[in-house]
């Protein structure tokens, strides 16, 4: 073939690849940006937003989704109010106390995730430490910002415990478990699915625990909940109410299929253990996702009663200065239709 065959080919081709690029970028600037932060690691329960991602659910809402890793349910609360991160999957009770220190800044949640927090405390069985009263005079750890930690008091009131009696130590998360099996603590807090896990890693079965969940203990707590700035909620409510519909359809299919959203997550981060995540998002889903509530109900809403009353326990666990109206917490404005939340298998 002569250079002069060459020629026209190439401009062609080219001139399909500028096609195709300026296509693909016109596509790119109609899509709504929105930087969204989990609460913690790419692990198991980050499975639903990962397959909405990856499976162009939010795509379709006209959604150019970004997802990051947390560093804590309470943290993600900051970088929300901060300006970094337009939506997060954030402690609900975290970020009632961060909007009575800051009520300059205060955020709503418009959809719950944890209908039932995964908030529990963990002693060894050998300890004897087998009720809730034995904790007086005892020595607790975990992170500063651990969610079931800061609302200990709470959960001392619930069982009559004096909160004064008990002693907590600091730690970096990854310490938390170890420091129980060597002793160094005589217990912990932290998230079930979580804590659990490591500890059967570190070789504790669960039968030699003790584990205390605080919805046994009369505590009405909602948990981790997606909450947006102001900012996004005014200037970008259609953005919002299909970030929600997004994320409805990726919990939909990571209940049909687990080893999908397991796949989801390996995609962004090779070095998981898969099965150990997969144990970890069935628990997530079982125990603090579809709740009686969430199946009478559906997903993502509250029961205004049911509010009320944690919304107290959170004031006196934080000690706060007044009491927020159930409006100023959550906010049904961006709900999907019931139908659509309607996601567990029949």
């Amino acid at each position: 073939m002569s250079k002069r065959v060459f020629r026209p080919l190439g401009r062609l081709l080219g001139g399909l690849t500028l096609a195709l690029s300026c296509a693909t970028l016109g596509h790119a600037a109609d899509l709504q940006p929105v930087k969204f932060t989990l609460d913690w690691k790419f692990e198991g329960p980050s499975a639903p937003f990962l397959l909405a991602k990856e499976k162009g659910y939010f795509e379709a809402e006209g959604l150019d989704v970004t997802i990051d890793a947390g560093n804590g349910s309470s943290g993600a609360v900051t970088r929300v109010a901060s300006g970094a991160y337009d939506i997060a999957m954030a402690d609900l009770n975290s970020m009632i106390a961060f909007n009575a220190q800051n009520p300059e800044k205060a955020m709503k949640s418009m959809f719950i995730v944890y209908a039932t927090p995964p908030f529990a405390l963990f002693t060894k069985k050998e300890s004897g430490l087998d009720s809730p009263e034995k904790l007086e005079g005892k020595t607790l750890g975990a992170p500063v910002f651990d969610a079931p930690r800061k609302l200990f008091p709470a959960f001392a009131k619930a069982t009559k415990i004096d909160v004064r009696k008990v002693t907590w130590n600091a730690m970096n998360p990854p310490l938390r478990e170890p420091m129980l099996v060597r002793g160094e603590v005589d217990g912990i807090s932290g998230f079930y699915f979580t804590s659990l896990l490591n500890l059967e890693a570190q070789g504790v079965k669960k039968d030699d625990l003790n584990i205390f969940h605080y919805e046994d203990y009369g505590l009405d707590l909602y948990g981790n909940g997606l909450i947006a700035s102001p900012e996004m909620m005014k200037d970008h409510p259609d953005a919002i109410k299909g970030f929600l519909r997004a994320v409805l359809k990726g919990f939909k299919d990571v209940i049909a299929d687990p080893a999908a959203g397991i796949a989801a997550i390996k995609g962004v981060d090779p070095l998981i253990n898969e099965d150990l995540e997969k144990k970890r998002l069935v628990m997530a889903l079982e125990g603090n996702v579809l709740t009686e509530e969430v199946k009478t109900h559906g997903m993502g809403g509250i029961q205004a009663e049911r509010m009320t009353k944690a919304i107290e326990q959170v004031v006196f666990a934080f000690d706060l200065p007044s009491t927020p109206k159930v409006e100023e917490v959550f906010t049904e404005a961006f709900l999907p239709a019931k139908d659509l939340r309607m996601i567990a298998p029949k």
